[in-house]
């Protein structure tokens, strides 16, 4: 058994900060403390004057997903190893519902994430809905997988209407499941969309114009009350407006069972990105909102009332039609460019599961906007918590997986797609200049990045089964 002692670091959970060894035996913490001693064979890593955080963990990704007539452009193996150079450890994707039953989709996302370079687990998609299904859904549970996803937009392809949705949580609570909203107006959205073209108005700002705020707005107090009505826990996903951060405290405040759920893009994006020249790059479902949004939603995080930081990462390249060198390869994958002239036809998503840590520690943590603690509360142990997977994941604790990161906090990056190892031509943080940055990361004992150094490998990853009746944070 491989044996791993960290020296002199400093441990950062959610809860504490404190100066410590850290012993690993095989795939375990086996033990915290001040002076620890290891056996003659074992690696000594010394972390003098670096941060010990758990390995990052994103609820909300999406690989090797089929839209528009492309795929997204990270799989289960390139966007695994992009987050893992990130200080994320463990990622959670979404199976698309098929037509011959929940089982079947599940298999065929198996099959697909075979290739695994970090651990994961998935979300099921819930895009139809009938009494064939609804009996299937406990089902899930019995597959490790505890969390339904369903859509209030995207008319005709992926929207349930309020009353499944509202059946979908019932059967939910009964199975001790959490369902997952995607929290827009499609009507609304339909009807803009039709103005719009109709007008000629098919540049890429009018992706934000013809899904406003208030569409969001709307549909995530619909969410909440929802969930209120059925007894049962809701979390929503992507929350982009100031507006909904508002209805999340309003509903939290009353007893709503409701959780919520930002990305970074949220954070520091808006409108106007979507009027360069280059504004397909900003192009994802919800879109940016305004300043004013930006700034609601941080501080809804420094409040604690929004409980995670996902990325929704979704890749496309922005031209491809001309290749990238991936791992020493060509690649090209038809992307962002399919939209040339039309906003509804470019594929909607954004690279950003490796830049979610290192940004967010910069722009928060370095900013003094949040604390360390928080930090890794937001990323690592709040969803870990909410999707069933603590103190396995998201914690540095005796007997949870050796998912650790040495993240050095004096480290200077000037950030940008050189440096980014996701599989698409741009990044949104192009010439960042960030401060901290991991080091070396742990994948259940296995280092797995080293510097600038990739020792992961495809397949080195495991799906995680879990288990039902998880907390409502």
């Amino acid at each position: 058994m491989k044996t791993t002692l960290i020296k002199n670091g400093t441990l950062i959970t959610a809860d504490e900060t404190v100066k410590a060894d850290v012993l690993i035996e095989g795939e375990r913490i086996r033990l915290i403390g001040p002076s620890l001693d290891a056996p003659p064979e074992a690696l000594v890593v010394d972390a003098t004057g670096k941060f010990l955080l758990p390995g990052g963990v994103d609820p909300h990704c999406h690989f090797d997903l089929p839209m528009f007539g492309t795929v997204s452009s990270d799989d289960h193996y390139t966007g695994h190893k992009a987050a893992a150079f990130g200080g994320t450890t463990t990622v959670m994707d979404f199976v698309v519902q098929e037509p011959h039953g929940l089982q079947h989709s599940v298999d065929l996302w198996l099959q697909k994430s075979a290739k695994a370079a970090i651990d994961y687990s998935f979300h099921m998609n819930l895009t139809r809905f009938d009494e064939v299904i609804a009996a299937e859904i406990p089902s899930l549970v019995e597959m490790g997988i505890t969390t339904l996803k369903v859509f209030t937009a995207y008319n005709g392809r992926l929207r349930l209407d309020d009353g499944a949705i509202y059946k979908a949580l019932r059967i939910a609570r009964e199975n001790g499941m959490l369902v997952m909203i995607h929290a827009e107006n499609g009507d609304v959205i339909e009807q803009l969309i039709s103005e719009a073209l109709a007008a000629g108005h098919t540049s890429p700002e009018w992706h934000a114009h013809t899904r406003p705020a208030w569409s969001a707005i709307d549909a995530s107090l619909r969410a909440a009350a929802l969930a209120q009505m059925a007894d049962a826990p809701m979390y929503i996903v992507h929350m982009n407006a100031g507006g909904e951060a508002d209805m999340l405290q309003y509903a939290r405040e009353r007893g709503v069972p409701v959780m919520g759920e930002t990305c970074p893009q949220y954070l520091f994006f808006t409108v106007e990105h979507l009027k360069r020249p280059d504004g397909a790059k900003w192009i994802c479902s919800p879109p940016m909102r305004s300043e004013a949004d930006n700034a609601r939603l941080w501080q809804a995080l420094v409040d604690g009332d929004i409980q995670t930081v996902g990325t929704d990462h979704c890749p496309f390249f922005f031209d491809g039609s001309k290749p990238i060198v991936y791992e020493g390869q060509p690649i090209a994958i038809p992307g962002k460019e399919l939209g040339a002239g039309d906003f509804t036809k470019i594929p909607n998503g954004l690279p950003g599961v490796q830049d979610r840590l290192p940004v967010l520690w910069t722009t928060g943590v370095g900013a003094g906007r949040i604390t360390p603690n928080q930090f890794v509360a937001l990323t690592s142990a709040n969803p870990a918590k909410i999707f069933g997977l603590y103190p396995r994941k998201g914690a540095i604790a005796p007997g949870s997986d050796a998912d650790i990161v040495v993240w050095d906090p004096a480290k200077k990056v000037t950030y940008g797609v050189a440096h980014s190892q996701q599989r698409t031509d741009y990044n949104l943080y192009e010439g960042w200049e960030l401060t901290g940055y991991p080091e070396k990361v742990f994948l259940r004992g296995k280092l797995i990045v080293d510097g600038e150094q990739w020792l992961g490998k495809s397949g080195d990853g495991q799906f995680l089964k879990r288990s039902p009746g998880a907390p409502v944070l």
